[in-house]
């Protein structure tokens, strides 16, 4: 069946024009109240974007950077070899704005190999051309994935069924439908009735500001409730699934995504409700054990003492502000990815998956 469901226009972030262009995306730090573009014409720009959070999601992040790359060439000069250094310096640089969203390391790390592998390009116009077209196709494989996700994680999901996600991972945290969201999408599609359940995600309310608008905008039957409120819609029957992305998931199938999704598991596990994790293989990091591993990023305390301006805690009072947390793989029923669903969660079978 052809989904018609809309695009949300315009798309969270694109390449305008060639190889002398620039990135657009949307301020998502503006998100629901308003819709405005931040054009990202050199690499402290991009940065800032990324480290602000006017771009989020892993994914999303990954693209931003691939794009914030081709920037950091554009320097007027059409050495080859000049053009190699730029890059280079461009990913080191970029690779310094947030610490926990793989896909950020790995587009870094995918555009500075296609930057080496270039060396035999006749001048600085080719290499510059052919470094966007790699960013380019990072954009659009991702778009790919998260449509394949879909239609894996439909599956998993009956007619009439309540679902809860918490944060976002939708289309605002990727190029296109999002891993968890397309999951949604692609089950409403095939004439599937869902309800949705959105956790807000204080401290920074991605769920209120970003996924409920996301889903309001797509058509889909969705119920905003504050984190707190989980264990009581679960207990009442509400829920039959939890469907979340990640930003990064360790060889044993551990996940970390945004504060708050490893306590919706532990209650997920109490209430014997399925926890599904949607990602992409690019959000996989086959090279660190267990998440013990992952770095997780501490972020400004006045982002819970001063939430979006107003003073909300006594003056010098002591913040912990973790962004995100782990989930362990044995609360996890399935991950789903653009090569298959994962189950059972074990490093064995996460390798025969994605091979």
């Amino acid at each position: 069946m052809q989904s018609t469901l809309p695009k949300i226009v315009p798309p969270t972030l694109e390449w305008i024009g060639d190889v002398a262009g620039h990135l657009r995306l949307i301020d998502q730090t503006l998100l629901p109240t308003e819709v405005r573009f931040r054009d990202c014409h050199d690499l402290p720009t991009v940065w800032e974007a990324i480290k602000s959070l006017r771009v989020r999601g892993a994914p999303a992040i990954g693209i931003a950077a691939a794009y914030g790359v081709v920037i950091g060439v554009r320097h007027p000069t059409d050495s080859r070899d000049s053009c190699i250094d730029l890059a280079c310096e461009a990913v080191d640089y970029l690779a310094t704005s947030r610490p926990t969203a793989v896909n950020l390391f790995w587009a870094l790390e995918r555009m500075k190999t296609r930057a080496l592998e270039l060396r035999d390009c006749k001048d600085g116009v080719e290499f510059k051309s052919e470094l966007l077209a790699e960013a380019r196709a990072i954009h659009d494989e991702d778009r790919q994935m998260c449509r394949a996700i879909g239609r894996y994680g439909a599956e998993l999901l009956q007619d009439n069924w309540g679902l809860l996600t918490h944060c976002n991972a939708g289309g605002l945290a990727t190029s296109e439908y999002g891993p968890a969201l397309a999951v949604f999408y692609s089950a409403h599609d095939s004439g599937k009735r869902l309800r949705v359940f959105a956790d807000e995600t204080r401290p920074l309310l991605q769920g209120a500001r970003l996924t409920a608008w996301e889903l309001q905008q797509h058509g889909l039957n969705v119920t905003l409730i504050c984190d707190s409120m989980a264990a009581k819609v679960m207990s009442e029957g509400r829920i039959q699934a939890v469907v979340v992305g990640a930003d990064r998931i360790a060889a044993n199938g551990d996940a970390a995504n945004k504060i708050g999704t490893y306590g919706v598991a532990v209650l997920a596990a109490a209430h014997n409700i399925p926890f599904y994790v949607a990602a992409p293989s690019t959000t996989f990091d086959l090279s660190i054990a267990s998440g013990d591993d992952i770095p997780i990023e501490e972020r400004d305390p006045r982002e819970i003492t001063h939430a979006f301006g107003r003073e909300t805690a006594p003056e010098g009072i002591k913040v912990y502000n973790p962004a995100f947390d782990v989930t362990p793989a044995r609360l996890i029923r399935a991950l789903i990815t653009e090569r298959g669903v994962i189950d059972p969660v074990t490093p064995a079978q996460i390798s025969k998956v994605l091979g």
